[in-house]
Order: structure tokens, then sequence, then C-alpha cells
């Protein structure tokens, strides 16, 4: 398996992992049909599997695990590692979505939230916990993604899953804004966090910005941007012709 090496020696269909810096807006799925259609036109590979280790919500950014080839077998392995994000959380303020994906459909007092309050709290989120997943999230429901079901007109509430959060750091704190380094299990939705930190302080919040620095032993600081990636498989194009 070849990890972040694309080059005239790269065997994709025996598996290559690499990392890309998911753009903002862009889906998971984007990028995994970007790779795909490049692996097509650019390289002549016509059917390969190529999958993601760990869905990033279109408004977040940073670090995405794509598995092509064999290596698809090992994105169930590799989704289970600990994460950690940084993460930017609005009090004052929710939305259908917990993030900027839907308008504000609440406003809440936030001049008595406080860096000392804030503090205070971070202790009752570490550890073991149940967690409610966003209606808006992929998570599924009888065979249905949750989200369909939202934009379906439910309002249901998901049932509670387990994850941990290892270690939850306040960076700063502009009022009504607090930035927030996150370390955690799979299965952790942070835009479900950010809420849980707003009406633990008596207010609401919502997530305003997410991007994902590491997955088990890999860092954003060596993951490849989507135009370093094209400019790689267009190189590499030429050399195969």
């Amino acid at each position: 398996m070849i990890i972040n090496q694309i080059d005239s020696t790269t065997k994709f269909e025996e598996g290559v992992v690499i990392t890309i810096d998911k753009p903002y807006k862009w889906t998971s799925f984007d990028v995994i049909r970007k790779v795909q259609s490049m692996l097509r036109y650019k390289l002549g590979i016509k059917k390969i599997k190529v999958g993601h280790a760990g869905t990033l919500d279109p408004l977040a950014t940073g670090l995405l695990i794509v598995c092509i080839g064999k290596a698809t077998k090992k994105i169930e392995s590799l989704q289970a590692e600990e994460k950690e994000y940084m993460a930017n959380v609005c009090f004052g303020a929710t939305t259908p979505c917990f993030d900027l994906e839907k308008p504000i459909d609440a406003e809440y007092p936030f001049e008595h939230i406080t860096e000392e309050k804030l503090q205070q709290i971070i202790p009752q989120f570490l550890g073991e916990q149940d967690q409610v997943a966003p209606l808006f999230s992929a998570k599924l429901v009888d065979g249905v993604r949750a989200y369909e079901l939202a934009r379906g007109g439910s309002d249901m509430e998901l049932k509670p899953h387990r994850i941990t959060i290892h270690e939850l750091r306040l960076l700063q704190y502009n009022t009504p804004v607090a930035d927030f380094m996150v370390r955690c299990s799979k299965g952790t939705y942070i835009r479900s966090l950010a809420r849980d930190l707003g009406l633990a302080l008596d207010s609401g919040a919502h997530l305003t910005g997410l991007r994902r620095t590491s997955s088990g032993n890999f860092r954003v600081e060596d993951a490849y941007s989507m135009e370093k990636i094209e400019e790689m498989f267009e190189e590499l194009k030429q050399t195969r012709n």
C-alpha cells in the first residue's frame, strides 16, 4: 500500500491511500467523484474502487483520507482512528443543522458567557458519553439517511450513540465566538458538541467553522490540495502517454 505517493511507479489497483485537504463547500463524495474521474479520464482506469475513511460536512475543511483499489479494504480500520478538529462555536443563536448550512432559527442571551464559565463546563464534556447526532446528518434511520427525513419535514430526534471526547481545549474566546481544539472518537459530531455547549451555558450555539487536522497518524499538513492532486495526475498522464 502506497501512502501519499502518486508517480510513475504507482499501481493504483494494488492499493493506494492519499490524504486530501478537502475544500470548503465540497462534499466528501465530491472529492471521491473527482478522484474517480481523474483515474478514468487521465489514466484510463475505468473500474476501480475509491472511498474515504470518514465523512466531512460540506462546510468543513481539512483532512480526508482517500483509499483507492485494494486499500478500500482498510477503510473501516482507518475510520476507527481518533480524530482531531479545530472548531469555531458561536453562542447566542441556533440553526436546524447546528452549523451555517441553514439560517438561524432562534436567538438566545450570550452576554453572561465568559471565558471562565467556558473553562468550568469543559470537564463535563470529557470522556465516554451519549451524543445525539443532528437530524441533518448522514446517520441511517431504517435504511434512510437522516438528512433526507429532515428535508422531508421530519422533526424526529435521533437515538443517542456512544462517543468519547479525549480532549477539549478552549483556544480563545472573542464574544460570542469560542475556538476549540477537540480530540475525539469516530462518530463524534462536532456540530452536536456545539449545540450541547450552548445548552450547558443556558444559551444556544452553532458551529461556524470546522477543520479536521488529524486522523490517526495522518496530519492535514501532509495532505494535498485538490489543485495539487490534479497537477500530479496530469503529470502522470503525460508520463504514461
